[in-house]
């Protein structure tokens, strides 16, 4: 009976620990109900209520999980910053420079291309060249 004890004290230890670590790590917006220092102070002095009140009632649930009712929650827009290859705004600014810097290189060439036609029908030809 004494090892019982002693694993519901473990485990509730590591219900605390986990706790305190997801309430201090959580961001400000997602802390619900009662401010953040009020929930860690519950979790420390209520280990084991406290920390089972903290994952039901405290923290805002990721979207897609199932809450006490069976339904699942709304989901919510993700705050966090894209990476650039799955940002379509950096993707679409990629492709309009891509476009700008093709235009500019077609531009320069065709000038080039010009310029050399202009060199060529001032140059005489070959045939009217006297023969030495």
């Amino acid at each position: 009976m004494a090892r019982l004890y002693v694993l519901l004290f473990l485990v509730q230890i590591v219900l605390a620990v986990c706790a305190l670590i997801s309430c201090l790590s959580a961001d400000e917006e997602k802390v619900k109900a009662l401010p953040r220092m009020i929930w860690v102070l519950i979790i420390l002095f209520f280990p084991l209520v406290g920390s089972i009140a903290w994952f039901l009632v405290g923290r805002e649930r990721p979207a897609g999980t199932v809450g006490v009712t069976g339904t699942t929650s709304p989901a919510a827009p993700s705050r966090r910053p894209l990476a650039p290859d799955d940002d379509p705004e950096f993707l679409a600014s990629l492709n309009e420079r891509s476009r700008r810097e093709d235009q500019e290189r077609l531009r320069l060439w065709e000038e080039d291309l010009r310029r050399r036609e202009e060199e060529l029908r001032g140059r005489p030809d070959d045939r009217d060249r006297p023969e030495v």
